[in-house]
């Protein structure tokens, strides 16, 4: 089937597109979702599908997903002609919508300039303009920066990093945390078991986890894992979420991330602050660990950096960074031969050009639009909608959050959760579920307008109301 025989995404008369409420014209997933779904069956890796049954067997419903064609702003369309309001927002990298015109124009302009690069050995313009803005971003002079493709991509650089500064091989990192699924950045996660458990032979050993502080009653228990923890002398970093967001979208007590900071200071660790969620905005703040008071030694940011495109970065203190010059615990002759004589942490689209340019027009749209202050007051409101909307007849247990980064925890555990994902995609909704599947995240566009976050309100309460435990 060509493009344009595709249903229309937008019905033009029912508002601005990008901007409108759901369009349900066949029930999902429709019929032309469905032929396309059983074309890819036969080809797609098979976990996608165990991941459907899995689902289904916990809910008790068809799990089916649509097949998305079309997107504009905070609308996605599928196959059938159907619209929906995306809550989910990329997992929380479309921090400016869908089809973003400053993103479009940039990729247009630069794809007749320079797509490709070499990127560690003839960098491109729009490499160093970009690591020039990243660096900004850090709150001390000198930061510096290394680029990648995903979040775990940075959580690579920054592990790394780590051991060539410090000389140590341990990590800290914490309970309910996720910082990718790579094969370094697994050993990291706190998540579900199953991530790590098929691929225990091929991961660090040398990871510590600690319960992370959700609440002000398990700040000592938690501080006191980590403090644990150091006393071996072996530990080189302490990796935490500002907020813990697929773990179930936690804000910590302010005190949490000082706690670590005086903790990593103390012992010679490095405090290694994953922001590939809260960053760039979305939890109302550039950096949501600076915003709270604390500079970690290195930032990882990715997800929207790219604007839809392939990005991610690693920024710290420059004399961290450093060690990639002149690493400890490596004897000066291994320095010489590896770390001088060859390129030990690249890819071929590592700096790609086209990338890097959309990654300065997504940092001018936050900064310009001050998306992370709009983000911030959106964010309020719709806490507040939903708390005066969610009576006990909801059945919602709790509501938190920070910015555009919103968890509703449900009482019925995953399996009514992933009810309720389900009764609003019918409807016309998109969202997840994070934590150990009993809580619905919402992570917008940060332009989603408010009448759609009103509309989604009302929606939800009325759903949550009449699905059963």
């Amino acid at each position: 089937m060509a493009l344009s025989e595709l249903p229309p995404p937008i019905d033009e008369e029912s508002g601005e597109p990008g901007a409108e409420l759901p369009l349900i014209r066949a029930l999902p997933p429709g019929s032309m979702s469905k032929a396309w779904l059983a074309r890819l069956a036969g080809v797609d890796a098979p976990w996608t599908e165990a991941r459907r049954e899995r689902r289904a067997a916990i809910s008790g419903l068809d799990e089916s997903p649509i097949v998305l064609v079309s997107a504009k702003g905070s609308n996605l369309a599928d196959l059938d002609g159907n619209r929906y309001v995306d809550l989910i927002a990329c997992f929380g990298a479309a921090l400016l919508g869908h089809g973003s015109t400053r993103v479009a124009r940039t990729i247009e302009m630069q794809s007749e300039r320079l797509i490709f690069g070499l990127g560690d050995v003839y960098p491109s313009d729009s490499k160093i303009a970009l690591t020039e803005r990243l660096a900004r971003l850090f709150p001390e002079p000198g930061a510096r920066a290394m680029l990648g493709l995903s979040g775990a991509d940075a959580m690579d650089a920054a592990m790394k990093t780590a051991l060539l500064a410090t000389g140590r091989p341990g990590i800290v990192a914490f309970e309910g945390g996720y910082h990718g699924l790579a094969t370094g950045p697994l050993a990291l996660n706190g998540l579900r078991p199953e991530y790590r458990t098929p691929f225990a032979a091929h991961i660090s050993k040398h990871v510590r986890f600690a319960p992370y502080a959700k609440r002000a009653a398990d700040l000592d228990a938690s501080l006191s894992a980590v403090n644990d923890a150091v006393k071996s002398g072996e530990i080189g970093a302490i990796v935490v979420e500002p907020i813990l967001g697929r773990g179930g979208v936690h804000v910590p007590p302010r005190e949490f991330l000082s706690g670590l900071r005086e903790i990593a200071d103390r012992s010679g660790a490095l405090l290694i602050a994953d922001e590939i969620w809260t960053g760039l905005g979305r939890s109302g703040a550039i950096l949501r660990s600076v915003e709270d008071g604390v500079v970690p030694d290195l930032v990882c940011l990715g997800k929207g950096l790219g604007g839809g495109l392939p990005m991610s970065a690693c920024i710290g203190r420059g004399s961290v960074l450093e060690a990639w010059r002149n690493p400890k615990g490596v004897s000066p002759e291994l320095a010489e031969g590896g770390l001088h004589g060859e390129a030990i942490h690249t890819a071929t689209h590592f700096g790609n050009p086209l990338a890097c340019a959309c990654a300065i027009a997504v940092l001018d749209s936050v900064f310009g639009q001050k998306l992370a202050v709009r983000a911030q007051e959106e964010g309020d409101n719709l806490l507040k909608m939903l708390r005066e909307a969610c009576g006990p007849e909801t059945k919602v247990k709790d509501i938190r959050g920070k910015g555009l980064m919103i968890g509703i925890e449900v009482e019925g555990g995953s399996p009514r959760a992933l009810g309720l994902v389900r009764d609003l995609l019918m409807t016309g909704w998109l969202v997840l579920t994070g934590g150990a599947g009993d809580v619905i995240t919402v992570t917008p566009p940060l332009t989603i307008p408010r009448k759609l976050l009103e509309g989604f309100v009302e929606r939800f309460a009325q759903l949550a109301s009449v699905r059963e435990l």
